[in-house]
């Protein structure tokens, strides 16, 4: 694990969010709007959005039918956009206007499942989290890093296996390495440096 972990780090030392945003807010629309969306598509939406509604007060000035129109390329813009709304209505009567910065108050939100309420914990708030997409999902199985059959088992798994204080870091070095290396389909695993620890590359 900790060669797996080595490794990753060497190849990912500035790994981000790929996600465009200035302000915890923001980055919470954005990571609501991500769901079954490329990071590439949200941040195209979210840049002429975000030239007016960039705060929970402006955001709820839109109706919902109008918001849809604003995030319809992200796909189940119903769902988002009523998601969105809501949030920010509680962002504005329950936390005095601003984004809650615990994973638990976050995960009181509409839209905020355990994910989401890590990427902004950790991102916006320099949380110790790990937040489990299909990226880290897969890498964490397939190297044997952490496995699970559950996104929270995979997380609890990981948990273990990385330092508490490399936990935010390590979600995008899994997440870079799944987009770039450990693909859902066709994985390079012939260009892959973590081969010779990989469960997944042992067995074939």
């Amino acid at each position: 694990m900790n060669e797996i972990l080595t490794e990753l780090e060497r190849l990912y030392p500035d790994a981000r969010p790929a996600l465009k945003f200035n302000s915890p807010y923001e980055l919470l629309v954005a990571v609501i709007l991500s769901a079954q969306c490329t990071d590439e598509r949200v941040n195209k939406v979210t840049a002429e959005l975000f030239k007016v509604y960039n705060t929970p007060q402006k955001m709820t000035e839109l109706s919902q039918e109008e918001l849809e129109k604003y995030i319809y390329p992200c796909g189940f813009y119903h769902n988002k956009a009523a998601h969105i709304l809501s949030a920010s209505h509680d962002i504005i009567e329950k936390f005095g206007g601003q984004v809650p910065d615990t994973s638990e108050d976050l995960r009181t939100l509409a839209g905020v499942g355990r994910k989401t309420a890590n990427v902004v914990y950790s991102v916006a708030f320099g949380g110790a989290a790990i937040a489990v997409d299909t990226h880290v999902f897969r890498v964490a199985n397939r190297t044997g890093l952490a496995k699970g059959k559950t996104p929270e088992q995979v997380e609890e798994g990981l948990m273990k296996a990385i330092p508490k204080e490399n936990w935010a870091k390590a979600h995008h070095w899994l997440i870079f390495h799944g987009r770039q290396v450990c693909h859902s389909q066709r994985p390079a695993c012939g260009n892959c440096t973590l081969q010779k620890w990989c469960e997944y590359y042992s067995a074939q």
